[in-house]
């Protein structure tokens, strides 16, 4: 299930905001590598696809796994652009959809809620998780009842 639109927000402004804190530059780099379908909000998946394109660092080989730029004048450079002028990020957006870039998303945003968000970024929904445990129960009831009545054929042997 991907993100809530208030997760998402919380998200954005996480990336935008702490770039120049250095315990965080390794989860926001992981955030930045994460795929952007597990963002729901079609504007906020489209802020995310922008910072994810700006922040990646130029490889000269295909091969190589992304790198990124966070931290420093490179970093504020790509998200001053997005709040001056949003139709870079895309045509429909607004000054007030990127208006929250940048602001910090408070104490509560730490290392416990980013491990709750990485849960919520790759959730599949409740109805097809209940689908399988029922699956998965039916299959441990019927090796009991096929050793039933091999122990039952065993005893008919043995008498």
């Amino acid at each position: 299930m991907p993100l809530d639109h208030e997760t998402g927000k919380r998200m954005l402004q996480f990336i935008t905001s702490r770039y120049d804190q250095r315990e965080w530059r390794k989860k926001i780099e992981k955030t930045l590598s994460l795929p952007a379908s597990g963002v729901a909000d079609e504007t906020q998946r489209a802020i995310f696809l922008y910072l994810k394109h700006g922040l990646k660092a130029y490889k000269s080989r295909r091969a190589d796994p992304d790198s990124w730029i966070v931290g420093g004048y490179a970093t504020r450079e790509v998200i001053e652009r997005a709040k001056f002028d949003p139709a870079a990020v895309g045509p429909s957006l607004t000054k007030d959809d990127v208006g929250f870039l940048g602001q910090d998303p408070g104490p509560d945003v730490d290392q416990a809620w980013w491990d709750d968000m990485l849960v919520a970024w790759f959730e599949e929904p409740e109805a097809e998780g209940s689908g399988g445990e029922e699956a998965g129960e039916e299959a441990a009831e019927a090796p009991a009842e096929d050793k039933a009545p091999a122990e039952a054929g065993k005893k008919q042997g043995n008498a």
